[in-house]
């Protein structure tokens, strides 16, 4: 199973970007699609998931900013980033989580300039 992650950059405060990331392989029944992101110094936070049902749930930080979204038929998921600020700036990972294990993507950097 791989997850490829794209989409990072930098960009300015205020701006947006589309993070994708493609799930190939073997990965069996999904219960969970997420991102998280990791900032310098700071430990690996949760930003945003999306659950079998396709419930969403978002960190207080970018709640109303960033939405999550998926494309069963592509195997993609996505985080369509809105309004970025500079405290955005990390490397951010999607995982898929299964009843028995979480994979993980590689990383994607964004950095977002004040």
């Amino acid at each position: 199973v791989q997850l490829q992650a794209s989409g990072g950059g930098l960009v300015q405060t205020g701006g947006s970007l589309r993070l994708s990331c493609v799930a190939s392989g073997s990965i069996g029944s999904i219960t969970a699609m997420s991102w998280y992101r990791q900032a310098p110094g700071k430990q690996r936070e949760l930003v945003a998931r999306i659950v079998g049902g396709g419930t969403t749930n978002y960190s207080d930080s970018v709640k109303g900013r960033f939405t999550i979204s998926r494309d069963n038929a592509k195997n993609t998921m996505y985080l369509q980033m809105n309004s970025l600020k500079p405290e955005d700036t990390a490397v951010y990972y999607c995982t898929v989580s299964t009843s028995l294990t979480n994979y993980w993507g590689q990383g994607t950097q964004v950095t977002v300039s004040s």
